[in-house]
């Protein structure tokens, strides 16, 4: 099946992100969002990040022009119905995505596929939501979108071939570079890396170094682009805490406890980036 039309669900980091480096690849999106305001913010993002882009010299005006009347926005589900792939990437809850997998097959044509951008949870049991689960794949994208390179796709049991194959030549198409990983907790990358956070969280929390400490021993002991702290807030403190209580909950380890003081900080509200607040004031 060749993949013209995308349908995204979410327009928020990650709903944006992957609607840009669509609509740059030539693909038609539909961005969909509950809010008004948050379709209007998400546009304005892709704007923004295409004139950066410009300004660089990597992408000409007239391609900025022709992605930006690529992308267009709706608050109804319903205007996906024709979508040749539907990508979910909405919060990282399990109840959100469930209910949204089983609107969303009742409302895309049948040889549509659907995909999820959960980074933890279970692929299988998203697609069990589905009355096309052969049809359904985990396509795992990296924040921020227009900038990382890899997809992580994730087969669930029922997931099939024809649909696997259609997903890496739609991430080829997208310019980006896949990888497989098994349908377990967090899958391969983030198996590794948000326990690591987790653990950055709990050395801050012992007060064995400093936020900016940690930081900058992992970029310069570690060659690491960016600390663990720093990463965190940019993922989401919200999103961190969601990630590590599935693989608590999942491998019933005490190694993937959360930290008291991750939990504490999303209690508070201070969730990073987004709100202004994490480990450092934005």
């Amino acid at each position: 099946m060749e993949i013209k039309t995308v349908g995204i669900v979410g327009a928020g980091t990650m709903g944006n992100g992957i609607a840009q480096v669509c609509a740059t690849a030539g693909l038609n999106v539909t961005m969909v969002d509950i809010a008004e305001d948050a379709l209007e913010k998400g546009v304005q993002t892709i704007q923004n990040s295409l004139e950066r882009l410009v300004k660089k010299e990597k992408l000409s005006t007239n391609d900025r022009d022709s992605a930006l009347r690529l992308v267009n926005t709706t608050t109804q589900l319903a205007d996906l119905k024709n979508v040749d792939l539907v990508i979910e990437a909405a919060s990282e809850a399990e109840a959100v995505k469930l209910s949204l997998i089983k609107q969303l097959d009742g409302i895309v044509k049948p040889e549509a596929i659907i995909a999820s951008n959960t980074s933890s949870i279970s692929i299988t049991k998203l697609a069990a939501a589905s009355s096309r689960p052969n049809r359904f794949i985990g396509m795992h994208f990296f924040n921020p979108v227009p900038v990382m390179m890899l997809v992580e796709l994730i087969e669930g049991l029922q997931t099939d071939n024809a649909t696997r194959q259609a997903a890496e030549e739609f991430v080829g198409l997208i310019q980006k570079t896949t990888i497989t990983a098994k349908n377990s907790a967090g899958f391969a990358v983030n198996r590794i890396l948000v326990p690591m956070l987790n653990e950055a969280v709990f050395v801050l929390q012992e007060g064995i170094a400093s936020a900016e400490d940690i930081d900058k021993g992992m970029q310069l002991g570690c060659n690491h682009v960016i600390g663990p702290l720093a990463l965190a807030d940019l993922i989401g403190l919200d999103t961190l805490l969601s990630v590590m209580e599935v693989f608590y909950s999942s491998f019933n380890d005490p190694k993937y406890r959360p930290a008291p003081l991750l939990r504490e900080m999303v209690e508070a509200g201070y969730m990073g980036r987004k709100s202004g607040r994490g480990f450092y004031s934005y």
